[in-house]
């Protein structure tokens, strides 16, 4: 076990380590649209890429249609593997919609052994979440 002081440690040494690795601007929270962010999580069981939704629920709604819309487009030519969830609950429990990528395989930022399989999945994910925004971002945002 870790105390909370070691494991924030360990969380920035990750973050740091990530960001020297593939050394680029990610779109995350600038979008440019409203409510619309990507996400990088990674804890001591689980990573995951995600496109949320966090807007009131009106443009939620707006927006989760148009990326249902989208589905067969990401899941085709993007993203196989994504998961389509309108009803997400964070660990605060906000609602929120959410388009997500899981990293199928056992990790733990606490575990070292498993940072360079989660930096290459976030790196090729993300890259292909970002060029689906791009390619699709004024149908979204119409």
């Amino acid at each position: 076990m870790f105390s909370k002081e070691e494991s924030k440690h360990i969380r920035e040494e990750f973050w740091t380590s990530f960001g020297k690795s593939f050394p680029r601007k990610w779109i995350l929270y600038n979008t440019k649209i409203k409510g619309l962010s990507f996400k990088f999580h990674f804890d001591v069981k689980s990573a995951l890429v995600a496109i949320d939704l966090e807007d009131d629920l009106e443009n939620r709604i707006n927006y989760w249609e148009k990326l249902l819309n989208l589905k067969s487009i990401l899941t085709e030519e993007y993203l196989p593997d994504a998961i389509f969830e309108e009803v997400y609950f964070l660990e605060n429990s906000k609602e929120i919609s959410r388009v997500y990528v899981p990293l199928n395989k056992k990790v733990s930022i606490h575990n070292k052994n498993t940072w360079q399989d989660v930096m290459v999945f976030f790196n090729e994910k993300m890259t292909l979440f970002e060029a689906f925004l791009e390619e699709y971002k004024d149908i979204i945002k119409g």
